[in-house]
């Protein structure tokens, strides 16, 4: 794959909810192009609709109004059911909150995709295991999220989210909770998977820092992106 090639293209993008006294339009035509092996950031004001937004391109949310293409998938079109089995099969999640299911190791945490996917054991164990050596958790595969340190927890989830080979991870706010240290940790391990992977990534950050790491920044303003400013390669 190539950073020429269109992997996700939304177009006319729309979304309101309803408010107190009138509905309140969070989306106003938004438009953006996602090319694979991409690093795009979005940025804007608390409460401008950047959540949504990516809610919205991962399939986790409907837009009132336009298109969402995920190469030759139209994911407007799709029912819920089916939905959920292209995100879990091509999209890759991590949130600010890593929401690792407590009760399982990390390793199982990580594999859970797979399982969703119906993929065997046998086939997700050793992807489970390379995942979290690659993101520096090789000696913690047996630890549940109560024994990781929030740093560790998040590089947990982002394993999770590369367990399927998603061609795209949409990640909100990753390194919201965690401190300096650990936020540099977790982005160099974004980055280097990336490169590892060829895996697009569309990052939403209020951070100006991470978002200069990324080619191209889009700030979501009045519920419209406006046109992308130089970051850093």
């Amino acid at each position: 794959m190539t950073t020429s090639t269109p992997l996700l293209i939304a177009e006319n993008i729309h979304k309101s909810y309803t408010g107190k006294a009138e509905p309140v339009h969070v989306l106003r035509g938004v438009d953006i192009t996602v090319n694979s092996h991409d690093l795009a950031a979005i940025v804007g004001a608390s409460g401008s609709g950047k959540s949504t937004l990516l809610h919205i391109l991962g399939g986790l949310d409907r837009p009132d109004k336009g298109t969402i293409r995920f190469r030759d998938k139209d994911l407007s079109r799709m029912n819920d059911e089916a939905l959920a089995g292209f995100r879990n099969r091509n999209i890759g999640f991590v949130f600010q909150f890593h929401h690792l299911l407590p009760e399982f190791t990390a390793l199982e945490n990580v594999f859970m995709p797979g399982l969703i996917a119906g993929k065997s054991m046998a086939e997700i164990r050793g992807r489970a295991e390379y995942l979290l050596e690659e993101t520096g958790l090789k000696e913690r595969l047996d630890h549940r999220p109560s024994e990781l340190s929030g740093g560790e927890q998040q590089r947990v989830a982002v394993a999770r989210s590369l367990m399927n080979e998603p061609e795209i991870i949409m990640a909100d706010e990753p390194t919201g909770n965690l401190d300096e240290a650990n936020t540099d940790k977790l982005l160099s391990v974004m980055m280097d998977i990336r490169e590892k992977e060829q895996t697009a990534i569309i990052i939403i950050t209020h951070d100006p820092r991470i978002a200069g790491i990324a080619p191209s920044i889009y700030n979501l303003h009045h519920g419209q992106l406006e046109l992308p400013a130089a970051g850093n390669s």
